[in-house]
């Protein structure tokens, strides 16, 4: 069965003295601090923005192979919605990823948008449903909800969702209650998206072995994510597929690709890499698999090509892939071989990444078309 790679699509911006130009002559630039998203201006002038960025971006990875993006959910993200409805009439086949925590909408609410977006672009939605790390972050959503209650939430609003889907429904339960709840008459017969569900807690393993289409985990090293599979597999009412978040960073040579991380590890110095503290289970599990490295950068890599530092030079996810071309590939197919169905890959800046990527990486994946 083919394999759906996903890119991730840039919706945070960068940091103001971090423009394209700044960061491509710096080298190191894609993993500075801030730097999410070069190439995203502030408006200005010329009257180019953000959703003009996430435009192009979008466009270019539908050219380069990928079979959709990631809208990413966070306080300093434009929202994911919004911004699929504006993008969805510029493509006719590419699926838009949208990020989303249940706890913040409505599941009668998130079926109508839903079945809205579906009508509109010939069922392109998929789901990525996230219950928050905790922390700072979840309080800025103005959420109080305790971790494993989170996911008792998500479970439920799911089955709310897609009770309404197929309503009338009623449903009277711990954080919702519904009554006849109905799609409208024309929005009726949508296909339901496919849901991308993260967590690496007992109580989100329970919940994604109820509702996942897609097991979706950040990258550990082989071994522990083959253990983490079998364990959802084991918990799961019908078993998922697989899928795993990805950060890239590939070059024409393996020696590039390393010369790139120590340009941004150094210009980053000591004090600014210690990566910022999450209540996230996944986080935490991420950080065990590199606990007592050594000084040097290379010490995070835990097995060929697979780097555990990311988180320190940038926001997101432990671990990703460095190497050339056929070592990015390779250990890709590998994880395949593991059971992948799936990936969201990302690197920056997202355009020239996306482009790099898709010319010189999808086209060696063995295991993508078997």
């Amino acid at each position: 069965m083919p394999v759906d790679i996903y890119w991730r699509i840039a919706m945070e911006g960068d940091a103001p003295a971090l423009r394209l130009g700044d960061i491509t002559r710096g080298g190191f630039g894609p993993y500075l601090p801030g730097s999410l998203g070069p190439g995203r201006r502030e408006g200005g002038p010329d009257g180019y923005g953000p959703l003009d960025y996430m435009s192009e971006v979008v466009w270019a990875t539908e050219q380069s192979g990928f079979v959709g993006g990631l809208m990413p959910s966070f306080p300093q993200t434009d929202d994911p919605w919004a911004a699929a409805a504006a993008l969805a009439r510029e493509t006719r086949a590419y699926r838009f990823m949208i990020a989303f925590q249940p706890g913040f909408l409505h599941p009668v609410q998130a079926a109508r948008m839903s079945a809205s977006l579906q009508a509109a672009t010939g069922g392109r939605v998929v789901y990525n449903i996230i219950s928050g790390g905790g922390g700072p972050q979840q309080l800025w959503w103005g959420d109080k909800v305790e971790h494993d209650d989170r996911y008792a939430r998500t479970s439920e609003f799911l089955d709310v969702l897609k009770g309404v889907w197929n309503g009338p429904y009623d449903h009277d339960g711990r954080f919702y209650r519904v009554e006849g709840a109905v799609l409208p008459e024309e929005l009726r017969g949508q296909p339901f998206p496919e849901i991308y569900f993260s967590g690496s807690s007992p109580a989100a393993i329970a919940a994604a072995g109820r509702h996942a289409d897609h097991y979706l985990s950040w990258l550990e090293p082989f071994d522990a994510l083959a253990e983490k599979f079998d364990l959802v597999r084991r918990h799961a009412d019908t078993p998922p597929k697989f899928a795993v978040r990805v950060d890239v960073l590939a070059r024409e040579t393996e020696e590039e690709a390393w010369e790139e991380i120590r340009r941004g590890w150094e210009w980053i110095g000591e004090a600014e890499r210690t990566p910022q503290a999450s209540e996230s289970v996944g986080w935490r599990r991420g950080q065990a698999f590199t606990a007592g490295a050594g000084d040097s950068f290379r010490d995070l890599e835990v097995q060929p090509n697979v780097w555990g530092g990311f988180n320190r030079l940038r926001p997101g996810p432990l671990f990703g892939l460095v190497g050339d071309y056929h070592q990015v590939a390779e250990r890709l197919d590998e994880l395949i071989g593991l059971g992948v169905d799936a990936f969201i890959l990302a690197g920056v800046p997202h355009l020239e990444e996306a482009r790099r990527v898709g010319r010189h990486v999808l086209p060696l994946l063995k295991g993508r078309l078997s």
